[in-house]
């Protein structure tokens, strides 16, 4: 009997959505705990006092190299957590930065995005830390801020990775424009459901774990915030920068030694809900812009991952990890 009266208080419980078990997060992850210690840096960015959150852990048997690990869109620096265990183990100072306008980092209420700002904005993260060299990481939007900063720092990036970056093509050739605003209230729509759905479906090639999971929730975590417009705001001022910005006709002009890792699952591409079926079949075909990616960057190499989506350090990380390790050493 008192088992039954257990079980009928616990159902409550067990009854709940997943959305209503995620836990709710603020609007700088205070209440989130990163897998080694934030710092911050005070920026003054457009005439208004911003903070930017990061990461520097510098092993025991540094090797006197550097690489700092530029996060993705939907993403934040916590992400690289198995990344910087596996390189500091191998005496590399790792430098994780959340930029402006993600993770712990500052939310600003009105801010011009750009991929030079962010750059800049790097830049001055690795001047506060004295690193003159450092070998520059990019994930998907990361890729495309890694390239633009190797583009104005070359004298201070030592080798450039690129891992799945977005904007191997250039989108506003076929997706009709779209303004902030409408990419603001597509944001707010945004939900546990949405998000694992979204990523399963175009990372994960329709599979789910535990590791996928948690990234998952870290997203939905937002979006029962009070203050979760200020987020979205500052999402759809992003996905405008990231839209309007392409890299690609530069690449020629990367000076850095560059490897490019790419999980040829990969069908990544911004606006494919605007276009017609024809036109979404064309998008996002990473196993062939991987190696016209390379192609186009002098003095650079091709790793390619077989049956792996938009996150090789996430879903294929042994067949990430080599490859990078092993041209960081050259």
């Amino acid at each position: 009997m008192k088992i039954i009266k257990l079980l009928i208080l616990l159902l409550p419980l067990f009854c709940l959505s997943q959305e209503e078990k995620i836990k709710q997060l603020d609007i700088n992850l205070t209440n989130y705990e990163y897998p080694f210690p934030v710092n911050f840096l005070e920026l003054n960015n457009q005439r208004q006092s911003l903070k930017m959150a990061y990461m520097d852990i510098k092993p025991d048997n540094y090797n006197n190299k550097n690489i700092i690990l530029l996060h993705g869109k939907n993403f934040n620096g916590a992400y690289w957590e198995n990344t910087i265990k596996a390189l500091t183990k191998e005496g590399f100072r790792v430098i994780v930065p959340d930029q402006i306008g993600f993770g712990k980092s500052s939310k600003p209420d009105n801010f011009q995005y750009t991929f030079q700002q962010l750059a800049e904005n790097t830049k001055k993260l690795l001047d506060h830390l004295e690193i003159k060299k450092t070998a520059v990481l990019g994930h998907s939007m990361g890729g495309m801020l890694a390239s633009r900063f190797a583009l104005m720092y070359p004298e201070s990036t030592e080798k450039l990775i690129l891992e799945n970056p977005i904007g191997l093509e250039d989108w506003k050739l076929v997706v009709p424009y779209k303004p902030v605003e409408w990419w603001y209230e597509s944001e707010l729509k945004q939900n546990y459901e949405a998000i694992k759905k979204y990523q399963m479906e175009n990372y994960y090639d329709g599979k789910w774990n535990a590791d996928f999971q948690k990234w998952a929730e870290l997203g939905a975590g937002w979006t029962s915030a009070a203050d979760y417009n200020k987020v979205a705001w500052n999402s759809a001022l992003l996905y405008d920068m990231i839209f309007t910005q392409p890299v690609l006709y530069e690449f020629k002009n990367i000076k850095s030694p560059t490897l490019l890792i790419i999980g040829t699952r990969d069908k990544t591409a911004l606006g494919k809900p605007l276009v017609s079926d024809e036109v979404k079949k064309k998008m996002g075909n990473y196993e062939a812009l991987g190696k016209k990616t390379q192609s186009a960057i002098p003095n650079s190499k091709l790793a390619e991952i077989p049956n792996t989506g938009h996150l090789p350090h996430i879903e294929s990380f042994y067949h990430f990890i080599k490859p990078l390790i092993e041209f960081l050493k050259q």
